[in-house]
């Protein structure tokens, strides 16, 4: 049992830094929407705040929809308090951009505050004209993402650069991975020293989670004799899923982030499901795709492509359950800490508050139930790639 657990999370472990690696290239690759990771934004919207001073800043009609979709988007900063004169605390994440204009830039995100220029770079708003790569121009939006421009202050022709940032969510799971790391190791050198009877601190809190994997997860839905090259994923994408969702909801620095209910996070962890299940399928599997046993050949025309998209939609639930259950339990919170601000009263406060905890309470149970859920499914569909051969 031991030696068993200390292969697997050793593999784990090295998963998680796979697992981080293409997750933080899908962020990349995403658009950085949110006004709220733009510090020339947030100079903007709260300069004119501050310049009519006096009580104008507590006048300002309070928008929860726009607080509540801040929270949630990804940012290029850090921010950690905003005070009664309408300025913004943040802790400044690097930006890392490559250009064809101008080749690769690394500095801080507090160089582009206040609308400032750095570099030829600066923070986009509204729509700018770019060239795409068939060489006709089209329009693109540009709110909250970083643009070069030339010394006119236009846009380049070389287009939008490319964007590396650390941002908040790249961060978090940055953090993630180092207390992973940290966890497992911890766990596999415990298991290695002599005379351990039974599992003590840290170690028997895990355990239970990997043979819960393992025993009610793996081994029922893959296969007694196949489940175990499958472990290492199991656990990695349990508790990577399992950290982000309880790190999620810790409303402090450096934690908050909405990594889990970020699509493009979700949908490198669905992909991975994806590609496993499909390099792992036999010929059970893809005759059932492409010669559904007992179906009629004419059939088989419209059986065939509606198989081929079963292949895409099952990673898709993955994809869109994990990420939608995470972002509506943000939504419902945050909504109720709203309240207190829509109705402008102290009187508020208290049932507010009430009704906070209790939905944390039921967050802390749905940050398990969705990396359950998660971890289920993947095995699931993992082994419905391997069917057995005596049905065919």
């Amino acid at each position: 049992m031991n030696s068993r657990i200390i292969n697997q999370v050793r593999l784990s472990y090295c998963l998680v830094l796979a697992l981080f690696f293409f997750s933080g290239i899908s962020l990349f690759a995403q658009d950085h929407t949110d006004d709220h990771a733009s510090p020339a934004g947030h100079a903007e919207d709260h300069t004119a705040a501050a310049d009519s001073h006096g009580n104008s800043f507590h006048e300002e009609e309070f928008d929860a929809a726009t607080v509540i979709m801040d929270h949630l988007k990804d940012a290029h900063e850090w921010h950690i308090l905003t005070t009664k004169d309408g300025k913004h605390v943040s802790i400044p994440l690097p930006v890392i951009l490559y250009s064809k204009h101008s080749g690769f830039h690394v500095f801080m995100s507090s160089k582009l505050a206040h609308g400032h220029n750095h570099k030829g770079f600066e923070m986009g708003h509204g729509t700018i004209l770019i060239e795409n790569r068939k060489g006709a121009t089209e329009e693109k939006t540009v709110d909250g993402k970083i643009i070069e421009v030339d010394t006119h202050g236009e846009p380049v022709e070389a287009g939008l650069p490319l964007d590396f940032s650390f941002t908040k969510n790249v961060s978090m799971m940055f953090l993630a991975v180092v207390i992973l790391l940290a966890v497992f190791l911890a766990l596999a050198r415990s298991y290695k020293k002599v005379g351990v009877s039974e599992p003590k601190g840290m170690q028997g809190f895990l355990e239970p989670l990997i043979v819960f994997v393992e025993e009610d997860i793996a081994a029922p839905n893959i296969g007694a004799e196949r489940y175990k090259k499958f472990m290492p994923y199991l656990l990695t994408v349990f508790f990577f899923i399992l950290i982000q969702n309880l790190m999620g909801l810790i409303p402090f620095f450096p934690f908050g982030a909405n990594v889990t209910g970020n699509i493009a996070v979700t949908m490198v962890l669905a992909a991975f499901t994806m590609l496993l299940t499909n390099l792992n399928g036999n010929k059970a599997y893809w005759r059932h795709i492409f010669a559904f046993p007992g179906v009629p050949k004419w059939l088989l025309p419209i059986m065939i492509p509606v198989e081929l998209i079963g292949i895409i939609t099952k990673p898709f639930a993955l994809m869109i359950r994990l990420f939608a259950n995470i972002t509506a339990g943000h939504i419902i919170v945050l909504s109720l800490i709203s309240i207190i601000f829509i109705f402008k009263s102290m009187v508020m406060t208290v049932p507010s508050l009430v009704m906070v905890i209790f939905m944390d309470m039921i967050e802390i149970l749905v940050a398990f139930l969705q990396a359950y859920i998660f971890t289920l499914l993947s095995a699931l569909f993992i082994g419905l790639a391997m069917p057995e051969h005596h049905h065919e």
